[in-house]
């Protein structure tokens, strides 16, 4: 998979205003943790997750991605007449039908003959639509494409903490499958690509590769089910062999990245990957053999974001150190399913 004709011409990002600390968490659990002997201060020593964020109560996440938009095109310095692609990425959507896309393009202002959608792939759904994006470029049917996504994780946090406190048969070995449900946080993110022959960033998308295996799809599952009683989501998450198979899976989708591109680890300036925990990113950076301190850590102060976790750290990212010309991002990204989609970009 290769692309001579895209460029990232703006990556953008929301952040959520409440600030809720593992710390916090742990205090309303405290029932829990004291029947079941488990030592105050777990969540973030496990999963170096300081914090996370919240929208307001009963925020939509499609009134949240109109604005992420809105600053992503602005950035870009496109007009909008150009944009000829929206694709909606994110976990959580509004509702069933339309698609949150429609009201996106909608309150984006966006013009009648642009492509309209949502892509659904947990983790990878913003990635997904960026490739449907480049792909549509490459090919000359549209200039230019915006992929937006607003993930909402206090519905899914909270339900999880009323379901553990409400859970009289609860052990140490049960409680792990909630675990990963802890570390879920919030926020928005946006990129527009467009034609390098419209582009001002010189920021080329290079092209990359994509693995699954899907034998480990059980391993991470979540929904709103009846058995719940409250529309709260639930999720629930082998989380050991889930890192297992994952690193295994990115470091196949890696090698083939590598191949495709013709890089080597050394070729790399910057890296910005999936947001799971500490654990996931010290295996990671050593089995694809990648400089730690490449990497743009968020899950510390973000927590996971889903599928807006890797476009956040990009838009952070860039925001940080803008990109200087000869330097080369590896953006390495993994959802459950299990599905790899691993890309390079370089900055002339």
């Amino acid at each position: 998979m290769r692309y001579h004709n895209v460029c990232i011409e703006a990556a953008a990002h929301l952040l959520p205003p409440h600030v809720i600390t593992s710390e916090e968490i742990e205090a309303r659990l405290s029932p829990v943790y004291e029947r079941l002997g488990l030592p105050a201060g777990r969540l973030e020593l496990m999963t170096g997750i300081r914090e996370r964020r919240w929208w307001d109560p009963g925020m939509l996440p499609g009134t949240v991605s109109v604005q992420t938009a809105r600053l992503a095109l602005q950035q870009s310095g496109l007009p909008v007449d150009v944009i000829g692609a929206l694709v909606h990425g994110s976990v959580c959507r509004d509702r069933m039908e339309p698609a949150t896309a429609a009201g996106v393009h909608h309150g984006a202002g966006l013009p009648s003959d642009c492509l309209v959608l949502d892509v659904s792939n947990a983790c990878l759904g913003l990635l997904n639509g960026l490739l449907l994006i480049a792909d549509q470029i490459e090919l000359g049917r549209i200039r230019a494409g915006i992929v937006v996504g607003t993930e909402t994780g206090r519905d899914l946090v909270e339900g999880t903490i009323d379901s553990l406190l409400q859970d009289s048969a609860l052990t140490r070995q049960s409680i792990k499958s909630a675990f990963a449900s802890l570390t879920i946080g919030s926020g928005s993110a946006a990129i527009v690509l467009c034609d390098r022959r419209l582009s001002r960033t010189g920021h080329r998308l290079l092209g990359g590769a994509w693995l699954s295996d899907s034998s480990a799809h059980n391993l991470c599952a979540g929904g709103v089910e009846a058995g719940g009683g409250d529309g709260r989501p639930r999720m629930e998450t082998d989380s050991e062999a889930l890192l297992h198979a994952g690193i295994a899976l990115a470091q196949r989708t890696w090698q083939k990245t590598q191949q495709v591109l013709g890089w080597q680890a050394a070729d790399v300036s910057r890296v910005f990957t999936h947001q799971v925990g500490r654990q996931h990113r010290t295996a990671l950076m050593q089995r694809l053999q990648l400089d730690p301190s490449l990497d743009f850590p968020t899950v510390e102060f973000l927590g996971n974001t889903g599928a807006a976790a890797l476009p956040m750290a990009l838009s952070l990212g860039m925001q940080a150190e803008p990109p200087r010309s000869g330097e080369r991002f590896a953006l390495l990204g993994i959802g459950s399913g299990l599905n790899s989609i691993m890309l390079g970009t370089a900055h002339n």
